[in-house]
């Protein structure tokens, strides 16, 4: 006679993850309207994304302080990668968010999140484990998706070029960002490190800001308090949640939502109209990412770092 113990916890495992995965899939959509502010705003673009921080920031430790959490638990031999983790994401945000004024919405979400294979491969390298077969052919379809999300937006010229390659960057140092936010989730609730490193990419970004000469203090207000509260501490607050608790293939691959609301976005709102092989890319996402819900991770390969995140903060 079988025991029966072990399919009631595989049961027990996908109901835990349950959570994470919704939180991942509404943190990627609520990030997914940032171009759309940062195009709207009036100051310059990488002021805009001092803002987010600036803004958000207070709104984050204001959070820890209504629920009693201890801000400083877990940082202990954390400083350097909270530090470094803050730069890093200061420097994304400042190549994304110039990249998102020279081409179109879809273009710039979709490049951004360039983290969608790098961040994978790199959790496949720390984990020492070649993907299943399952994994594998969801990376394949995310990739092929991801092609086709650009679709008749896609325009190889001066123009467009020029804003594909700063959002190109912008996505490798957002992997790096991961790397280092899943290494600071080991020993640090979400809340905590996604506060500390927001307030140390602050001066960075303000710094930026400055030498490129942008306007830094906005007449309109509206819009940099829904970039900070929509991408900063519900969308960036969601994803690092959900970062100690899922493996790098399934948060990679759910980075491909965003592209999929943002080309709506810039439909609707700039008539950057989707064709046939948008909706066909968007379709291939979304199986890549019930291949990847569904499937097992290879041994080894658990939550973002390979190496035992804490599941419990």
């Amino acid at each position: 006679m079988h025991d029966s113990t072990p399919p009631r916890k595989v049961a027990s495992v996908t109901s835990s993850a349950a959570l994470p995965f919704a939180a991942l899939l509404l943190g990627n959509i609520a990030l997914a309207f940032g171009p759309w502010f940062v195009r709207a705003a009036d100051v310059g673009p990488v002021a805009a994304g001092f803002w987010r921080l600036a803004l958000g920031v207070p709104m984050l430790f204001a959070i820890l302080l209504v629920g009693r959490s201890r801000a400083l638990d877990g940082t202990r031999g954390l400083w350097g990668v909270l530090i470094l983790a803050g730069v890093a994401f200061a420097a994304d945000l400042a190549s994304w968010h110039v990249g998102i004024l020279h081409t179109t919405l879809a273009n710039s979400t979709l490049f951004g999140n360039s983290a969608t294979l790098m961040y994978p491969i790199w959790g496949f390298l720390v984990a020492r484990a070649w993907p299943t077969r399952q994994q594998g052919l969801a990376l394949a379809l995310a990739a092929i998706g991801a092609g086709l999300l650009l679709g008749r937006s896609y325009e190889l010229s001066p123009q467009n070029l020029f804003g594909d390659l700063l959002c190109l960057l912008a996505g490798a140092l957002y992997t790096v960002y991961f790397i280092l936010m899943a290494r600071a989730r080991t020993a640090m609730a979400p809340l905590p490190a996604l506060a500390w490193s927001s307030l140390f990419g602050t001066l960075p970004l303000l710094i930026f800001a400055w030498a490129l000469g942008e306007r830094i203090w906005p007449d309109n207000w509206t819009v940099l308090l829904g970039l900070a509260l929509a991408s900063q501490v519900i969308g960036q607050g969601l994803m690092i949640y959900a970062l100690g608790h899922l493996s790098p293939l399934v948060v990679g691959i759910a980075l491909l939502t965003q592209p999929v609301v943002a080309g709506t976005v810039g439909w609707i709102v700039y008539d950057e109209r989707l064709g046939v092989p948008d909706f066909i890319g968007a379709a291939l996402v979304a199986v890549a990412l019930v291949l990847v819900r569904r499937g097992k991770s290879p041994p080894g390969q658990v939550a973002s770092t390979g190496t035992g995140i804490k599941s419990g903060t």
